[in-house]
C-alpha cells in the first residue's frame, strides 16, 4: 500500500520536476515568481559559452528546450542555444529591458516604446504588435480565462494591460495612479503588482477590475512572490512587508534601522526562507513566517538583480559584475565569479545551467564543464 501511495506521488510530482529543470519559461521561472527550483546546480561551474549583442543586456533571458530568449538595449531580440551561437533574431523599433515570456509556441515581450510584441517562438517571424503608451520595463504574465490566454502587463503609462494571447487584441485596461515597472505576480484568477503609487494592486484577469487594493505607502520599483494568500514584496524606502491578500493587510514588516536604500530586486523564496538583495549592498535572508533576519551578508556592490534559488544554494549579481553562491541556509559565500561589468537583470537557471546578461552587452552561461 505504501509503495503504491509513493508511486502515485512520484507520478503527480513528475511534471513539476521536469518542468523545474527543462525550463525557465517566464521571469523569476515560475507564474508566481518565487524563483526557486528543487535541483541545485554544479558544485563548480564555468563559464561554458556567451553571446555577444550590441549593446547593454538589462533583461533576464529566459530559456526552453535549450534556446535561451533575451532582448537588449540595441533593439535586437535574441534567440540562440547553450553554445552560443545564433538561431534567430528580431529588429523592434526600441531599446528592450522587459523579460519576455515563452507560452504556446509564441514569445511575448515588451520594449521601451511600450510595443508589446508577439514572435513564432521557432523562427522569430512577427504574429502580432499590441501598443501600450509608455514603455515597458516588467515582464507580463498570464492565466487561461474561460478557454481564453489573458496576458497581464505593466507599462509607464500608468495602465497593466489585459491581452489576448491568439490574437493580440487588447480585453480590458486597469488604470493606476502611477508607473509599473515591475512584473505582477500569479495569484488564483488575479495578478498583484506594486505601483510606483505606492499600491498593492490586485486585479482580475477576467475583468480587469480591482479585487483589492493595498497601501504601502511609498513606491514599489520590484515584483511581488506569491505563496498561497500571501504576497512578498520590497518598496523604495528599504522595508519588506508580507501582505495577506485575501484580508488585505500587512501581516508583519521587515525594516533594517541601520539602512533606508530601495529594494529594487525582487525577492526568491524557499521553504521558510526570503532571500533578496539591497541598494544598500546587503544580501538579506528573511523568515517567510514572521519577518526576522536569518542572515545578511555584505556583497561587493549594489544588488538591483534579483536571486536565485537552486537546491541549497543562492546566486546573487551585483552591479559591479560579481556573482556570488551563497549557503541558502547560511549565508556562506561558496563562488564567486568576476563578469566586469553591471548586472541589473536577473538570471535562470534551466539543465543544470545558469545564464544571466550584462552591460557589456553579453549573455553569459555557466555549467559543469
Amino acid at each position: 500500500m505504501k509503495i503504491g501511495l509513493i508511486t502515485i506521488f512520484l507520478f503527480l510530482s513528475l511534471p513539476n520536476l521536469l518542468f523545474a529543470q527543462s525550463e525557465w519559461p517566464i521571469f523569476r521561472g515560475n507564474r508566481e515568481l518565487t524563483a526557486s527550483l528543487p535541483t541545485d546546480l554544479p558544485a563548480k561551474l564555468d563559464l561554458l559559452a556567451s553571446f555577444q549583442t550590441d549593446d547593454e543586456v538589462k533583461a533576464s533571458p529566459v530559456v526552453k528546450n535549450g534556446i535561451v530568449y533575451c532582448g537588449s538595449t540595441d533593439g535586437y531580440f535574441y534567440a540562440f542555444n547553450l553554445n552560443g551561437e545564433l538561431k534567430w533574431k528580431y529588429k523592434t523599433e526600441n531599446g528592450i529591458e522587459a523579460p519576455a515570456v515563452l507560452l504556446d509556441g509564441k514569445v511575448v515581450f515588451g520594449c521601451l516604446d511600450g510595443e508589446f510584441i508577439c514572435l513564432n517562438e521557432n523562427d522569430g517571424s512577427l504574429i502580432w504588435k499590441y501598443k501600450t503608451e509608455n514603455q515597458i520595463t516588467g515582464s507580463a504574465n498570464w492565466k487561461n480565462v474561460g478557454g481564453k490566454i489573458v496576458l497581464a502587463v505593466g507599462s509607464y503609462d500608468y495602465f497593466l494591460h489585459g491581452v489576448n494571447l491568439s490574437d493580440g487584441v487588447g480585453l480590458w485596461k486597469y488604470e493606476s495612479n502611477n508607473f509599473i515597472n515591475g512584473a505582477p505576480a500569479l495569484s488564483k484568477d488575479a495578478v498583484v503588482f506594486g505601483g510606483c503609487d505606492g499600491f498593492l494592486h490586485i486585479v482580475s484577469l477576467k475583468t480587469g477590475e480591482a479585487v483589492r487594493t493595498i497601501e504601502l505607502s511609498t513606491y514599489v520599483a520590484s515584483s511581488p512572490a506569491i505563496v498561497g494568500n500571501i504576497a512578498y514584496v520590497g518598496d523604495y524606502d528599504g522595508r519588506f512587508f508580507a501582505v495577506d491578500l485575501e484580508a488585505g493587510k500587512v501581516m508583519w514588516t521587515y525594516d533594517n534601522p541601520d539602512k533606508d536604500l530601495p529594494f529594487i530586486a525582487s525577492p526568491a523564496i524557499s521553504g521558510d526562507l526570503i532571500v533578496l538583495g539591497n541598494e544598500d549592498r546587503q544580501l538579506y535572508a528573511i523568515s517567510r513566517k514572521d519577518g526576522k533576519l536569518v542572515w545578511s551578508k555584505r556583497l561587493s556592490n549594489r544588488i538591483d538583480s534579483s536571486s536565485v534559488i537552486a537546491g541549497k544554494s543562492v546566486f546573487t549579481a551585483t552591479m559591479d559584475g560579481m556573482l556570488y553562491r551563497h549557503d541558502l541556509a547560511t549565508g556562506e559565500q561558496l563562488w564567486t565569479y568576476d563578469i566586469g561589468s553591471q548586472i541589473a537583470g536577473s538570471p535562470a537557471i534551466c539543465d543544470g545551467k545558469l545564464v544571466v546578461g550584462a552591460n557589456d552587452g553579453r549573455i553569459y552561461i555557466f555549467g559543469k564543464d
